[in-house]
């Protein structure tokens, strides 16, 4: 039952910011649009910061499960691509309101955990100590966040062609750093 709850709570909050364009989100808006009591929004969800995060987080794993499935870490990563540009309107949607700035923290978040897994089951960088794992990983989510956010019709043309090179830029032999540098 409280996971259904959630879904519902998740769903009104969906509508409220992609149909409705509601700039200024309230607990008081959600819990109107599914017709509960806001003690029932705070027995699921401290707040809406935390909703916006159990959404995130949900979205997130069916990405990771989609690419985990594919033949290969470009095909995953394309998996990702896909799912990010067709997540795009919600997102754009999302960051006009209020919780704009909670909302692109934790969509970091979640990037830098979806390259950190996936760096992992790849292991694509088997020789770089661990400090220079998260910097490269660091980077690489904030390339890709980058990207997506000035995305384009064109882009999505040319949706192949860019993974493709991203996944080799990735990928890169990167040596790990002399330890006496």
């Amino acid at each position: 039952m409280p996971t259904d709850m959630k879904r519902t709570i998740a769903e009104a909050t969906q509508t409220l910011l992609v149909e409705r364009h509601v700039k200024r989100l309230t607990v008081k808006d959600i819990v109107e649009e599914c017709h509960i009591t806001r003690q029932a929004f705070y027995y699921h969800f401290e707040g809406i910061p935390e909703l916006l995060r159990w959404m995130i987080d949900g979205y997130f794993e069916q990405v990771m499960a989609a690419a985990a499935s594919q033949e290969d870490g470009e095909a995953g990563l394309r998996c990702f691509f896909v799912m990010a540009v067709n997540a795009a309107p919600y997102m754009e949607h999302g960051m006009k309101s209020n919780y704009g700035e909670e909302l692109k923290q934790l969509l970091r978040q979640c990037f830098q955990r979806y390259f950190a897994l996936a760096a992992e089951r790849a292991n694509i960088y088997p020789n770089c100590p661990h400090s220079q794992l998260k910097i490269i990983q660091r980077y690489h989510c904030q390339a890709i966040l980058g990207m997506l956010e000035e995305w384009t019709e064109e882009d999505t043309e040319h949706l192949d062609q860019i993974v493709h090179t991203l996944y080799h830029i990735m990928t890169a032999d990167i040596p790990p750093w002399n330890s006496q540098s």
